[in-house]
């Protein structure tokens, strides 16, 4: 399982318009996608940064999201995302939600 970071700066009072495009449009659409399993999505406390964690299994069908569906996404989020994310994809190594554990050489 693989989990995409996506770190934004937010454009300022835009907390609650990003909670309603997530719910509204964008968790719907990935939702549908094959290998989808979970979305975080997390925003600082003063309301300017935001980290999207979207969560595949298996990894191909994350990196196929981010090659068609992820460009719909970005253009939800356009009018709450002040300049361009960032982005980093990682191994899922423990997730008690998941019910993974670290795999651990004999």
């Amino acid at each position: 399982m693989v989990a995409g970071g996506v770190s934004s700066h937010l454009r300022p009072s835009r907390v609650e318009e990003l909670t309603r495009t997530t719910e509204g449009e964008i968790i719907p659409m990935t939702r549908s996608l094959k290998g989808f399993q979970d979305q975080i999505v997390l925003v600082e406390s003063r309301g300017l940064e935001t980290i999207d964690l979207p969560f595949w299994n298996p990894r191909e069908d994350g990196e196929a999201y981010g090659r068609s569906t992820y460009r719909e996404v970005m253009k939800a989020l356009a009018k709450v995302v002040d300049g361009p994310p960032r982005i980093e994809t990682r191994d899922v190594s423990n997730s008690t939600f998941h019910k993974i554990r670290a795999h651990v050489a004999p």
